[in-house]
């Protein structure tokens, strides 16, 4: 279970999150939606162990995320920028990946680079947004993530590749995994999401 109990953080005199409380059971999905500055990046900054609280907690199963490699094993993150891929061709993002996470799915990663059709060559800053953003998906899914956290996943992407990402998702929710989604998108969300959770002016 992903849980944010009471979270709050400012900068300076601004007020970034305040009093956010909600919980991601396993095989949930759960969707954070809001317009640009309602408070969805920072969450997820909390989220992945990136930032730290002023007040409240953000546990997984209990464990606080903040400075436990151990814990940030088991999350997959697909940020919505993804400038720090472009070195990288997919060969040298697989070698990095298994470098960092003690799962890493070989066999799943030939089969979803032949679904997705991406090429494993060229570096990733050829690629466009869209593309960059599956071949993200694509190394995160095959680290067999415990929790997935995805900020804008589908954004950019047509819809046939849309549908391939969802089936993955849902394949590995039927299996227990537990995902939250932050997107400006409710109309997609409703269709994916078990519940959701509004965001304005860093409240939820």
């Amino acid at each position: 279970m992903i849980e944010a109990v009471h979270l709050c953080k400012r900068y300076g005199a601004q007020t970034a999150v305040e009093d956010i409380h909600f919980s991601v059971s396993p095989g949930e999905i759960v969707g954070l939606i809001g317009h640009n500055g309602s408070g969805k990046t920072t969450i997820i900054k909390h989220l992945t162990g990136i930032l730290r609280q002023d007040s409240g907690e953000i546990l997984f199963d209990g464990e606080p995320v903040y400075e436990n490699p151990a814990l940030k094993a088991q999350i997959g993150f697909v940020p919505d920028d993804l400038s720090y891929f472009a070195p990288y061709t997919m060969k040298d993002a697989v070698k990095y990946y298994q470098s960092l996470y003690p799962v890493w799915d070989q066999e799943r990663y030939e089969e979803m680079r032949k679904a997705f059709d991406l090429g494993s060559g060229k570096k990733m800053n050829s690629f466009s947004k869209g593309m960059q953003k599956q071949a993200a998906f694509i190394l995160t899914m095959c680290t067999r993530p415990k929790y997935l956290i995805l900020d804008e996943p589908i954004d950019g992407l047509d819809p046939i590749i849309r549908k391939l990402v969802w089936k993955y998702i849902i394949d590995d929710v039927s299996e227990g995994m537990t995902v939250l989604i932050s997107s400006h998108n409710l109309r997609e969300m409703e269709g994916i999401c078990d519940s959701i959770g509004i965001l304005d002016k860093g409240r939820m």
